[in-house]
């Protein structure tokens, strides 16, 4: 398989192209079934045209653009025939996610025109079953009745067990007798959970593969429980597969203010100079869930939120806000460069983390007077941490001795996840300490914006400083727009064979390596976590080890939207 890098024009993703000035080509001219409507208001960002032209494109013109560019890229192989296997297809994510996300790249004409989708699981199902499971999450319109319908024709069911090779040979006869089948790229998504993996790939390799097209293994996290079992899931994937074959899945690098970090970072002359530890104080990565469990505490107790959230969504931001410019956006050049950033980080310190695990508020409503051991699928007494703040340093020469604060939890006071550079204070103070640190904020959700907290001169007659910022809200600057949803993203990235956001193996054992130690002695000593209420801000605890660090909070910075003045 080759393993050339996507061209330049597929990066950070095709989604967000540029529309050209010259006359936008059929969204047919190549053959790519019914289009969708040109009454529909545009789903996804688009940049600017070269010519300034703000007339907004119908959603025909714009899908017809991507395909365009789709059409142009040498690994996309619009015209082969593509199979797309989801292997756990009665789950929770595969209706959630998996079928409606194949579903809107279908409707919207971004697959390949002769693409197959086969569903297997233990479940005795139908495609019918499927289609009334999935259809709460399809966000289908009244409009969109036939191309749904042409969707559910190209579906097909088989069931089976995970460790049967006979089904998966049933599987493999089924593969061949689709149109075209015997020729056809495979892609399997593992939808299933780390239990059956070993069995499910085995038999894979041994009896589902294409011995004519391509074939690329899907993997969700969590990927291991500790860096011995990663290394002997990896060990095992790699007896099976080549690494160019696997695709582990985090679906935080598909989100679109993520991806966006190395255009900001290495797109922009006025970055550069600053991002070190010459002018950045500290760096804080934090994930706040507003709710609690919500009756997955059984599945979430084996895990915690250092496992859930901090090991891999978290730590994949920190790469990319530390790493060097790669040599190219080539998927391995960007990848090398995360790896070098992680080999750089120390084993966390548990003097350097703070456990919390969230009690009911008296005072709340509904499900905010439970606490996580009120969760009748948690064990009693569980000790496991719903909340986490943990200090780590990267130890180079760009970096030494910055802070880099990972924070995470549930049942918190707001739904946030974000990247903040907080800078040195301005040496040479002349205005008797009135200035506040300027901070760089990348907000990844909600509202996707990024933004610069600053000085300026307060309006009037006195010559007093005050905080403003510099404001780059996505609603704002790209109105009537609709960001695709990350597995989105990540499923044409696949399809295109584009590894950049997706996790390599030296990648997983490096953050495994991390924070295995600190996992283990947790678990060994029954660390008891400390309580905070249902929709706090976290324990006290961890504002003081961030405040020791470097961190400084003000409290004085009071946004002002500036489209409702």
């Amino acid at each position: 398989m080759s393993t050339r890098a996507p061209p330049v024009h597929l990066w950070p993703h095709p989604f967000c192209f540029s529309v050209r000035a010259s006359p936008v080509t059929s969204p047919r001219r190549a053959g790519m079934g019914s289009g969708a409507s040109a009454e529909e208001p545009n789903r996804l960002i688009r940049g600017q045209p070269e010519t300034m032209n703000t007339l907004p494109l119908s959603r025909s013109e714009v899908f017809g653009e991507l395909r365009k560019e789709l059409y142009e890229d040498e690994e996309f192989h619009q015209t082969d025939v593509h199979i797309f296997i989801i292997m756990g297809a009665s789950g929770d994510l595969a209706k959630k996610k998996i079928y409606p996300t194949l579903w809107w790249l279908f409707r919207d004409g971004l697959l390949p025109e002769q693409t197959y989708f086969v569903g297997f699981a233990r479940s005795d199902l139908t495609v019918d079953a499927i289609r009334t499971a999935c259809l709460p999450h399809m966000k289908a319109a009244d409009t969109e009745v036939d191309r749904l319908s042409a969707f559910f024709s190209r579906n097909s069911y088989i069931s089976g067990k995970y460790g049967d090779e006979a089904a998966f040979s049933n599987l493999h006869s089924h593969l061949l007798s689709l149109p075209g089948g015997a020729d056809a790229n495979r892609l399997f998504y593992l939808a299933l959970p780390p239990t059956v993996y070993h069995d499910v790939t085995k038999n894979i390799r041994h009896h589902c593969m294409s011995t004519k097209g391509w074939n690329r293994v899907i993997v969700e996290k969590p990927f291991g429980h500790d860096l011995q079992s990663s290394e002997e899931l990896s060990n095992h994937l790699s007896s099976l597969f080549t690494e160019d074959q696997i695709y582990r899945i985090d679906h935080y690098l598909g989100k679109e203010m993520v991806q966006n970090l190395m255009v900001l970072r290495f797109g922009n002359r006025i970055f550069g100079p600053i991002w070190n530890r010459d002018s950045v104080a500290c760096v804080v990565l934090t994930f706040k869930e507003p709710f609690g469990t919500q009756g997955r505490g059984g599945y979430f107790d084996d895990f915690g939120i250092i496992r859930d959230v901090m090991q891999n969504h978290l730590l994949q931001m920190l790469c990319l806000v530390a790493m060097e410019k790669p040599a190219s956006t080539s998927s391995d050049d960007v990848r090398d460069e995360k790896v070098k950033v992680l080999k750089c980080i120390a084993p966390v310190s548990p003097s350097d983390v703070v456990l919390g695990q969230y009690v009911g508020d008296p005072e709340g409503e509904g499900e905010a007077k439970l606490g996580y051991l009120d969760d009748p699928t948690v064990p009693k007494g569980s000790t496991q941490a719903t909340f986490a703040t943990a200090v780590l340093y990267v130890r180079n020469e760009r970096w030494d001795g910055v802070p880099f604060i990972l924070r995470c939890g549930k049942a918190l006071n707001e739904r946030k996840a974000e990247v903040r550079l907080q800078f040195t204070d301005v040496p040479g103070d002349i205005f008797s300490g009135q200035c506040r640190r300027n901070e760089l904020v990348v907000r990844v959700q909600p509202n996707e914006a990024i933004y610069a907290k600053m000085m300026s001169k307060k309006p009037g007659v006195y010559f007093s400083p005050e905080e403003t910022e510099l404001d780059l809200t996505y609603r704002s600057r790209y109105k009537d727009v609709k960001l695709p949803d990350a597995y989105e993203r990540l499923i044409l990235d696949v399809f295109c064979g584009s590894q950049m956001h997706f996790v390599r193996s030296d990648e997983l054992r490096e953050a495994w390596r991390i924070f295995t130690p600190l996992l283990h002695q947790i678990e060994k000593e029954k660390i008891p976590p400390i309580k905070y209420k249902y929709g706090s801000r976290g324990p006290s605890e961890a504002d003081e080890l961030v405040q020791k660090v470097g961190f400084r909070y003000e409290g004085t910075y009071k946004w002002v939207n500036p489209h409702k003045l």
